[in-house]
């Protein structure tokens, strides 16, 4: 979460762009499914907050999900969520906006190119390469770091909305490629 880190101060982009990352990340979310939320999305309970994602990429049919984000101790995600929507004034409508010139919120939503290279010009501030870095690292970051983190593998698709396990086993392969290696006791 280096990209998360290196963002500093408490400029309406600043606060939009962590909440994008943090929020982004938690949800797992694609950057479609992101920009398409609306603040009616969003159920704010004790524990944290669901989500309805009314589609996605492999939801053509629009049956939509509900997926579950806690507060969190590190990342924080609801934390970022609740400055960004609390600085920008948004209450209804879109949740993730672009900028005018000047600071301020627009009306309209974010496009989903605009996550990525909000994510890629982070990660470049980060000292990062951000020919690494786009929209889909947000998804790939949960996943990620969740199989690192020793998560349950039939739990994380609660979050990720992964259809196939076959999918998410590249995620959590390329995670723990080098837990329990064949070769660490002789090499």
């Amino acid at each position: 979460m280096q990209l998360l880190w290196s963002i500093d101060g408490s400029s309406l982009a600043a606060l939009r762009d962590r909440a994008l990352i943090a929020f982004g990340m938690a949800l797992a979310a694609r950057r479609s499914e992101l920009v398409a939320l609306d603040v009616a999305d969003l159920a704010w309970e004790d524990k944290g907050l669901r989500v309805t994602i009314r589609r996605s990429k492999t939801d053509q049919n629009a049956e939509g999900a509900v997926v579950a984000v806690p507060e969190g101790r590190r990342v924080t995600p609801l934390a970022h969520l609740r400055a960004w929507l609390e600085a920008a004034a948004i209450t209804e409508g879109p949740v993730f906006r672009p900028l005018w010139k000047g600071n301020r919120v627009r009306d309209t939503r974010l496009s989903d190119h605009a996550v990525a290279r909000i994510v890629q010009a982070r990660a470049a501030a980060a000292g990062l390469d951000p020919a690494r870095y786009a929209g889909h690292s947000l998804r790939a970051g949960f996943v990620t770091a969740a199989a690192r983190a020793g998560a349950d593998v039939w739990k994380i698709p609660q979050v990720s909305r992964h259809k196939s396990m076959q999918v998410l086993s590249g995620y959590v392969r390329d995670a723990r490629l080098f837990d329990d290696h064949a070769g660490e006791d002789f090499l």
